[in-house]
């Protein structure tokens, strides 16, 4: 997608994911918590897609709080797998403060769309 800072920014986030999970599995044999990482921080790039293409101001709204709220949950796993040892604080620390920038522009965007549609 062209020129829609969001999306390129959640698919960046997606990729570091996606990395992030390969390294868990390959490094720390871990497959569970880091299953549930790929699912939500790959779901936040794959739901802004979709609202980019929804065909009302309420679907738009609609799948931007999904991928808010997925970007909760990523948070969530991030959270754990640092504090269960999988993953070391530099780390957390860069991939958390992506996932944060994130959800503040996505709290933002749904915030802005929700006062618009009323």
């Amino acid at each position: 997608m062209k020129n829609n800072v969001t999306y390129d920014k959640a698919y960046a986030f997606a990729i570091r994911i996606v990395e992030a999970y390969k390294w868990l599995c390959k490094e720390h044999k871990e497959y569970v918590l880091s299953k549930q990482l790929l699912r939500c921080g790959t779901s936040i790039g794959a739901n802004v897609s979709e609202a980019i293409g929804a065909i009302s101001k309420p679907e738009f709204a609609a799948k931007m709080s999904i991928a808010y709220k997925e970007c909760l949950e990523t948070q969530y796993w991030l959270n754990l797998l640092k504090d269960t040892g999988y993953i070391e604080e530099k780390v957390f620390n860069s991939i958390h403060a992506d996932a944060d920038e994130l959800g503040k522009i996505l709290f933002s965007t749904v915030r802005s769309a929700k006062n618009n549609a009323q």
